[in-house]
């Protein structure tokens, strides 16, 4: 779920297996022949999890296991998108055609969604007279505010000799700010900041670490204690610190909290990633094209969730019975996955990626994420 950036090098595990675009292949096909399988697998899992955590979040109260896996959930899901999309940001520089392309593919999908999202919440809110202020992300739109001062920064974080733990610092400082205030949602920006910087860092060669079979034989395991741990923790911690949108005083907590709960879950949320990342799957599978399709998944399926709530789809007793718990998950999943499919992305096209050009059949495609 990032916005086109520079090509970055595929890191899929065995390259020998890349099947080469079929003659009688669709469009949509041939462009996701030519991507690295690996990172849209990982996109469109890690967007699974966004759905998830948002169908989850009514069903909280009462339920220790959905809370647990919620925090889980909220632990590296966004985590992965920043690293990722710090990764496809490595060859960013200040030019005109890549600040072109920055402008058509985040700054005005985030107009659009923002004035959007405003209308749907005065209608499903009940609140006709809230404005629209492009300056207060709502919703969903945070996420593009943040990549839009994430990518425009990456020169500088390329320049700096110790950049993740300068960013560190920039994200223990933003919890004693509380003055930061919301606009352009600059505390997620900055908190989720060493995220983006640690993606920019990488190489192919890291992903191929994770994908070592060690990796992927201990990522079970780790994912499975996290989520004990999580479920002990849920009712013992103010998991709200994995949000990363508050201060240290904006939680209740001493400022104290803040830097080291920066550095406490920056840790947790970098070992959940890698153990998420090494149990994606490498090669080319029946989900990989839903991957190249994530930022109009993540964009659109907040109205439904939104939509959800409005309507009282929550409001039924046996919704918050384990079935109707395992019912909604299902649900948000095949929701999620139809509006990362192929046809949705095209007829979205022009809200979500206003003025790029199409990529023309038979040529590589420039901007793989």
């Amino acid at each position: 779920m990032s916005a086109d950036a520079t090509p970055a090098p595929a890191v899929t595990l065995a390259p020998e297996r890349r099947q080469q675009p079929l003659p009688f292949a669709g469009v949509a096909q041939r462009r996701a022949e030519r991507r690295d399988p690996f990172l849209d697998n990982a996109k469109y899992l890690a967007i699974l999890l966004v759905a998830a955590g948002h169908a989850w979040e009514p069903l909280r109260e009462g339920s220790p296991t959905v809370t647990a896996l919620y925090m889980l959930v909220y632990a590296f899901h966004m985590p992965v998108f920043a690293v990722i999309s710090g990764y496809f940001s490595r060859g960013f520089e200040a030019e005109p055609r890549k600040i072109g392309r920055l402008l058509t593919g985040v700054v005005i999908p985030y107009v659009v969604f923002e004035v959007a999202y405003t209308l749907f919440t005065r209608w499903t809110s009940q609140d006709p007279d809230r404005p629209i202020s492009l300056l207060d992300p709502l919703y969903l739109t945070w996420f593009l505010a943040a990549l839009f001062v994430w990518r425009l920064t990456a020169p500088i974080w390329r320049l700096v000799r110790w950049p993740l733990p300068l960013a560190l610092g920039v994200a223990m400082l933003a919890t004693l700010s509380p003055s930061i205030g919301n606009d352009l949602g600059l505390q997620r920006v900055l908190q989720f900041l060493p995220y983006f910087v640690l993606g920019l860092q990488l190489k192919p060669g890291h992903f191929l670490l994770v994908r070592r079979r060690e990796a992927r034989t201990l990522a079970p395991p780790v994912l499975g204690c996290a989520l004990v741990v999580a479920y002990w923790a849920a009712s013992r911690m103010d998991y709200g610190w994995f949000f990363h949108s508050e201060s240290a005083q904006g939680l209740a907590a001493p400022a104290w909290y803040g830097p080291l709960m920066t550095l406490a879950t920056f840790g947790c949320s970098v070992v959940l990633v890698a153990a998420f990342l090494a149990c994606v799957p490498g090669r080319r599978t029946w989900f990989t094209v839903l991957g190249a399709g994530t930022l109009s998944g993540f964009l659109l399926h907040g109205f439904v969730a939104q939509a959800a709530k409005y309507f009282g789809w929550y409001d039924h007793a046996w919704i918050r019975e384990p079935v109707g718990e395992i019912t909604v998950t299902l649900i948000a999943v095949a929701v999620i996955s139809a509006l990362c499919a192929p046809a949705i992305q095209r007829v979205f096209r022009r809200v979500t990626e206003p003025l790029a050009p199409a990529t023309p059949v038979g040529r590589p495609a420039r901007h793989p994420s």
